[in-house]
């Protein structure tokens, strides 16, 4: 049996249980606390959830990489469309909700003082529960102190704020419109698109902020939340024609005018060294600190796209959704 130490409140723990229950893979959920740090280090590389342990014994970290080991290991019910343009969208669209996705939620999370207060009570829970009413408060008040100060590092302050908010709003409502007539992103089944962009969306409908923004404006997304807990084949994948006039919005008003131009300028930030950077995203300004995994991923899906680049059909999406000056940089 696999063990699968992560948080509720992780979206790539979610994320990764989510996949394993479509799956089928016998599992253990082991929250992470002060009780399980020693075998947690045991074989974790990084002090990051999700860890998954294999029953050879083995440490996995980073979502992503374990979706895509376990889908070649355990290929039914697929993940992954045989149409390589879906695949390709869909990777996309995984790596967007991953990498920006997690900015909406972490930034709501932590700029708002009820969301901050409600989930660094249950971290500090999580962590003291057994400790007593004090050490609960103690724990809380340091979480959120902590945390508050890290919403730099997803790029949130000030001058980006507005923008957070309205691509949360607006990706809200183009998925709600798409999520209209099918049960999953690609169709009547679950996607490596829906794992990575649902993982953000679960985490955000726990949050006082963004839940009610959710539950007020879209309850097809919330349904699909709810049935991306424990997801199931329910059909089969669409076609690019059935799913472009409502998926298409997505591609081009949010992953090539919002996350793609910032990943390709936080890139060039750290290739320069700069400690700081700047860009425009769809006329306003942005600006943040480089973060270095962001490059690394980035990387990793130009070298997918330059993969799956002759797959008839795809290019023309892509430069329609104004993406692909993005992805064929070098």
């Amino acid at each position: 049996m696999h063990r699968i130490f992560g948080s509720e409140l992780s979206p790539y723990s979610v994320k990764v249980r989510s996949f394993f229950r479509y799956k089928n893979l016998a599992h253990e959920w082991i929250p992470r606390s002060p009780a399980v740090q020693a075998e947690f280090q045991k074989y974790a590389k990084l002090p990051l959830v999700p860890l998954v342990v294999t029953p050879e014994g083995e440490g996995l970290q980073d979502s992503t990489p374990i979706l895509e080991r376990f889908e070649s290991l355990a290929p039914e019910p697929a993940t992954v469309p045989t149409d390589p343009v879906l695949a390709f969208v869909s990777a996309l669209l995984e790596e967007y909700g991953d990498e920006w996705g997690n900015k909406w939620m972490f930034h709501y999370r932590w700029r708002y003082q009820p969301d901050v207060w409600s989930t660094a009570e249950r971290i500090a829970l999580q962590m003291m529960g057994a400790q007593g009413t004090l050490a609960v408060a103690q724990a809380r008040a340091a979480v959120a102190e902590r945390m508050m100060g890290r919403l730099g590092f997803v790029g949130s302050n000030d001058t980006t704020q507005p923008l957070i908010e309205a691509s949360f709003k607006h990706a809200l409502a183009l998925l709600e419109a798409h999520l209209a007539t099918r049960l999953y992103v690609l169709g009547g089944r679950p996607a490596l698109a829906d794992f990575g962009l649902w993982g953000q969306f679960y985490e955000a409908a726990t949050d006082p902020t963004p839940g009610a923004i959710m539950r007020a404006s879209a309850p097809k997304v919330m349904a699909w939340v709810q049935r991306m807990v424990s997801p199931k084949a329910e059909g089969t994948f669409e076609t690019w024609p059935t799913l472009a006039s409502t998926l298409m919005p997505l591609l081009k008003e949010e992953v090539g005018a919002l996350f793609l131009p910032w990943s390709a300028a936080n890139a060039r930030a750290i290739a320069a060294g700069d400690k700081t950077f700047g860009v425009s995203l769809g006329g306003t300004a942005w600006s943040q600190e480089p973060q270095k995994y962001h490059a690394r991923s980035l990387a990793e899906i130009r070298r997918k796209f330059a993969t799956a680049k002759t797959a008839p059909g795809l290019e023309a999406i892509l430069r329609d959704g104004d993406c692909l000056r993005w992805l064929a940089q070098a």
